[in-house]
């Protein structure tokens, strides 16, 4: 079965914050944005401080965002990377605390750089002139008003491609809703489900609920993923989703979510990559003194398991997927 169809193709687009009023509006929520830094409430963590005064907490990020690096991915889903690329700007550190994390050495530590807007503005426009096929910020949900600060030097200089907001899905709705009308494609992480799990694994109990609530609020404000006529996402919501090894339960509730009060025409890219890695495994047993720890994630999904995920899938009424399994 195909990804999309006739109702999902776009063929005259325009990014959403080129159109009317969206430029006019931006002096105005870069203002609002800021002075949520204050006290800061970016995520779910709530914490407070005044990251205006470089205070941190959770996320250990101040007043500037923290960039790890900025290319042209040629990875990302095939609707997002085309034939230029997708242009990733990876912000560094991050608001979960996942132990199976792969990219723990950016998302734990401090390997990266402080950046003004300006800075980060340059970077977009820079991965425009080089045909981008879009603007692609990952875990940004801790820098949010940062991230409105960048575009809105970014737009008025130039800045006309599509944003893609590529998130945990741990975010809070009131940076959901700073952004809208200047995000085109929501990209969330849909990981675990259960209070249990996400605790046990993500470090954040409440991680299944912030995430329905986010995964909700991106598909009221762009609906369902649209593409060009030759295939590139321009405009909707697509949901990522890890299969992890003994715990398809919460896939099933996810796909459930997903079909019964998202749409059924949700777009998923079930993901097998997941390996041990961090806490998980080697790494995560010198730390603990020779004991392993999580041993129930201590390996890779199996091929069933992945062919179960997408079964589960399509029973709930989900059929859009990134990749079309082998089996």
């Amino acid at each position: 079965m195909p990804v999309s169809d006739d109702r999902f193709v776009v063929r005259d687009f325009t990014p959403t914050y080129l159109t009317s009023g969206r430029r006019e509006e931006l002096p105005d929520r870069v203002k609002q944005a800021l002075a949520s830094l204050r006290e800061c409430r970016a995520c779910p963590r709530d914490c407070r401080v005044d990251r205006l005064a470089d205070q941190t907490k959770i996320c250990h990020t101040g007043r500037y965002a923290r960039v790890s690096s900025a290319f042209a991915h040629h990875g990302e889903e095939a609707c997002l990377r085309g034939t230029a690329g997708s242009g990733t700007i990876f912000f560094a550190r991050c608001n979960l605390r996942c132990i199976f994390c792969q990219n723990w050495d950016i998302s734990q530590t401090d390997s990266s750089r402080a950046c003004r807007p300006d800075e980060i503005a340059a970077l977009m426009l820079d991965l425009q002139r080089r045909g981008c096929h879009n603007i692609n910020f990952v875990t940004p949900e801790h820098v949010v008003p940062q991230v409105i600060e960048a575009l809105a030097v970014a737009i008025e200089a130039g800045l006309r491609i599509p944003i893609v907001y590529n998130t945990s899905g741990y975010d809070s709705l009131e940076s959901l809703r700073q952004l809208d009308g200047l995000v085109d494609i929501y990209m969330p992480d849909f990981k675990l489900f259960s209070p249990a799990a996400c605790g046990r694994y993500l470090g954040a109990g409440d991680y299944g609920d912030r995430a329905r609530e986010a995964i909700a609020e991106m598909h009221r404000q762009v609906g369902d993923l649209c593409l060009t006529p030759d295939g590139i996402a321009c405009r909707g919501l697509l949901v990522r989703h890890l299969v992890m090894p003994g715990l398809l339960d919460e896939s099933e509730r996810i796909f459930d979510f997903l079909a019964s009060h998202v749409s059924h025409d949700t777009f998923v890219n079930i993901m097998a990559q997941y390996r041990p890695a961090y806490r998980v495994g080697a790494r995560g047993s010198e730390e603990n003194g020779g004991k392993l720890r999580y041993s129930e994630i201590n390996r890779r999904p199996t091929v069933q398991e992945i062919s179960d995920a997408y079964a589960l899938a399509r029973r709930v009424g989900l059929w859009r997927f990134d990749r079309q399994p082998s089996n």
